[in-house]
């Protein structure tokens, strides 16, 4: 069968055109699978995989245990805080110990850019990155990708705004390479000071009015204001974000024509989407959770034939 060209998965950056392909198309198989009254395949039966999180999450974290789950692997959850990472163990050490109780695929979240880069050039297992700081955030521009792929019918030629903080965002990034490899034109769109200074090298758009940015696309891939991460203001208030780059059903009404609403979660109620916006007919947040865990599937199978 055909297998991927890399044995982990660190960023769109390094996937092919056909590597994309054929996790969709494994995808697609494993979306009949959990659609089924018995929603479990022995796939990995025999792979234990740890979740090794540094950083808060919710669903990415439960959509990445509950594919592990489905394809019948022994899975492991390790969080930061609570560990000896508190008392200033190493990052290798703790994966070290880790691996030493025979794991064979770490899925790994981490504030620090590369983190998951790092770690694949000193251990043996498969390294899947579930978000590297800024970086790159893969399985969530895979699965967002496959939610335009699902609803329109493919990528080729469409039209993608992606809207929000894009400076601190890894789901732009990854998103920005995933569907330039697909073949889709891409726009980014937001406050001058949270666009990043060079985007524009990276062959894309950039918009600062949302209404023109919304009648341009087809799909808007609208994103959270981390603020958690911003060291600095980077807007006034959220209340004057939400007047100027805020999504409403009305503005969405006002356009001349349907447009799909995208958003990685978790969303700013209020602030970058109202609720008449994320819970319209334009969205399809919610397939996107559902998608997210047949994607994953596919990603951790693929990864872990390549040992075989």
């Amino acid at each position: 069968m055909p297998s991927l060209s890399v044995r982990h998965l660190l960023g769109i950056k390094d996937l092919t055109r056909e590597d994309i392909e054929l996790i969709f198309e494994t995808a697609d198989t494993f979306k009949e699978v959990i659609n089924r009254p018995i929603k479990k395949v022995p796939s990995l039966r025999d792979i234990t995989i740890a979740n090794v999180f540094f950083e808060n999450s919710t669903r990415t974290r439960l959509s990445f245990e509950l594919a592990e789950k489905r394809l019948s692997a022994d899975v492991i959850n390790f969080s930061s805080s609570g560990s000896s990472v508190k008392k200033g163990e190493t990052l290798l050490d703790t994966v070290n110990n880790i691996l030493a109780m025979k794991v064979d695929m770490i899925v790994m979240r981490h504030s620090s850019p590369g983190a998951p880069h790092y770690l694949s050039k000193h251990i043996k297992a498969n390294v899947v990155n579930a978000g590297d700081g800024t970086h790159e955030h893969p399985t969530q521009a895979l699965l967002d990708a496959f939610s335009i792929r699902e609803k329109l019918g493919g990528l080729e030629g469409k039209k993608i705004a992606i809207i929000g903080d894009i400076l601190h965002s890894r789901v732009a990034l990854s998103n920005i390479f995933c569907l330039q490899k697909l073949g889709a034109e891409v726009m980014v769109c937001g406050p001058i000071t949270l666009i990043p200074k060079y985007i524009q090298e990276l062959g894309i758009k950039v918009e600062y009015d949302i209404r023109k940015a919304l009648q341009w696309c087809d799909v808007a891939n609208v994103l959270r204001i981390q603020l958690e991460r911003q060291q600095i203001k980077y807007f006034p208030s959220l209340r004057e974000y939400s007047l100027y780059y805020g999504i409403d059903k009305n503005l969405l009404d006002s356009l001349n024509k349907e447009i799909i609403l995208m958003h990685p979660g978790p969303i700013n109620r209020g602030v970058e989407l109202t609720s008449d916006a994320a819970d319209s007919q334009h969205s399809i947040i919610l397939q996107q959770v559902e998608n997210g865990v047949s994607v994953r599937m596919a990603v951790l199978y693929l990864l872990a034939q390549m040992n075989q």
